[in-house]
């Protein structure tokens, strides 16, 4: 069974309260915490939105989402109506100032309470809000300010908004969060490397051919079409969720669990990317977006069809080729790949190692296949070790690749909880370990900006992928021309 650690005390309030990630993420994840009792019932939920709502309407509207978006049978009729009488709501315009007096006099009934804001806003509007929190004396010692994800939409922006959130609140009020950092198999990542010799010392160029990292989707871009087209893939997933992958992936051993002291390993690994400068942008990276395609045998339409048929340069598919530049990962290439509308919803991360220098088997016992270690992040988390083994029987030798698999729920016959609901609690307790420090935020834009540059420099068209495969057949060629290929279990 997995341990319960309980948290004080708190409220959240959550501002952008009736929208999507509220009530498909944020809701649902504190809905679960609930019912395993982690937090306790003087606990509060205070949704703050602009719609005109009261609290019997934030709870209505709270309760069909839970009825949408929990895994069947997760709802139980008795939690549920404790769960919803936590909640209240008050109306708040955030670039303005109605609303506050009333949010402020409602946290002000517990003032002892841990106070978490939860950010789930556009950007631009993380400085306002921090900002009229402070002038209305919203904030104190225990308050916590979540930050999602993009941090801006470049280095600038990006630090306009530090500067604005830490006039008013420590570096150790601020939480940027990547649920990504809040999966299972991402904190086992230093679990795997750290506390199993056996891999750490694998763990170099001197072992290690090269590095693949995947995340798959098979949606499009729906509803989100307005933010995700200012956007693109490279803002949307490569500067934040797989620089984050790649961090833990490569960096040192911290010297202890101390937030900082894993975040300022992270920083290391960011500082030593190999630039990519904007010329050479169209050797190392590879652009793409989705036309008309089938998915699971169903049609679907292109990007443009998604956006109403408006033309854009905005792609919904990249890969790049990374290097990093340090003693352990010296010759290594890191090859990340993400887009929209491909064939399944995956995350993984393969680490192939080298084939062996010399082989002593016959060629009827079929070619050597390279080791590897995948790690899984979706849709079922786990790891998975291959390697060569021999065929049984008596009719000679022949190798086959045999898989050690691990899958952590069926391994440790528990539900993992989502990585919002970690998160979260990690929020109440204080600790930012899983949370993204100033310096990584820039650092990552400072390495992406060359690239956005770069395409901005030679405004090509992304090259066109049918929806239901695997991106552009450049991408192929990308990395068949190191003589490799992506992970074929993909396919």
């Amino acid at each position: 069974m997995a341990r319960i650690l309980p948290v004080a005390s708190f409220d959240c309030v959550v501002f952008g309260a009736t929208g999507d990630l509220t009530m498909r993420k944020l809701l649902p994840a504190l809905y679960q915490r609930w019912r395993d009792r982690q937090f306790p019932a003087s606990s509060r939920i205070i949704g703050a939105a602009r719609s005109n709502l009261d609290d019997a309407g934030f709870r209505a509207q709270a309760e069909a989402a839970l009825q949408r978006y929990l895994p069947e049978g997760t709802l139980e009729e008795a939690t549920l109506a404790e769960f919803l009488g936590l909640m209240h709501y008050r109306r708040v315009e955030a670039a303005g100032e109605e609303g506050w007096e009333s949010l402020v006099a409602l946290l002000a009934e517990r003032p002892e309470q841990v106070r978490q804001f939860y950010l789930a806003t556009s950007p631009e509007l993380y400085g306002p809000i921090c900002q009229r929190l402070a002038r209305h004396g919203g904030l104190h010692a225990q308050s916590r300010v979540v930050l999602e994800k993009p941090i801006g939409h470049d280095l600038a922006s990006a630090r306009e908004i530090n500067r604005a959130v830490g006039e008013v609140l420590p570096e150790a009020q601020i939480f940027r969060i990547d649920h990504y950092l809040g999966k299972e198999t991402v904190q086992n990542l230093m679990a795997l490397r750290f506390a199993n010799p056996i891999f750490e010392r694998l763990w170099h160029a001197d072992m290690i051919d090269h590095v693949q990292i995947t995340v798959a989707e098979e949606v499009g871009i729906g509803g989100r079409g307005g933010y995700y087209d200012r956007a693109g893939a490279l803002r949307d997933m490569v500067q934040n969720h797989m620089l984050q992958l790649l961090c833990l992936l490569a960096m040192e051993s911290p010297i202890s669990l101390d937030p900082d002291a894993v975040r300022d390993e992270k920083v290391k690994v960011l500082r030593a990317l190999r630039p990519i400068a904007p010329h050479e942008a169209h050797l190392h990276t590879v652009r793409g977006q989705y036309t008309a395609g089938a998915i699971n045998g169903q049609p679907v339409p292109g990007y443009r069809a998604d956006l109403d048929g408006a033309a854009s340069l905005t792609e919904s598919f990249v890969a790049l080729k990374l290097q990093v530049n340090s003693w352990r990962w010296a010759g290594v290439p890191f090859y990340l790949r993400t887009g929209k509308r491909l064939p399944r919803k995956v995350s993984e991360i393969i680490i192939e190692f080298r084939t062996p220098p010399f082989s002593i088997f016959p060629r009827e016992a079929v070619g050597m296949q390279p080791n590897r270690l995948l790690i899984r992040l979706q849709p079922e988390e786990g790891m998975r070790l291959e390697m060569m083994t021999k065929e049984p029987g008596p009719g000679g030798l022949h190798l086959r690749p045999t898989a050690l698999d691990i899958s952590f729920e069926k391994t440790f016959g528990t539900r993992y909880p989502d990585a919002y609901e970690r998160l979260l609690m990690d929020v109440v307790r204080g600790n930012t370990t899983l949370f993204m420090r100033r310096d990584e935020v820039e650092h990552a834009w400072n390495w992406v900006e060359p690239i956005l540059q770069g395409w901005a420099d030679r405004p090509e068209a992304p090259r066109p992928y049918a929806a239901g495969s695997w991106g552009p057949t450049a991408a192929i060629a990308m990395i068949e021309r190191d003589g490799r290929t992506w992970y074929e279990s993909l396919e």
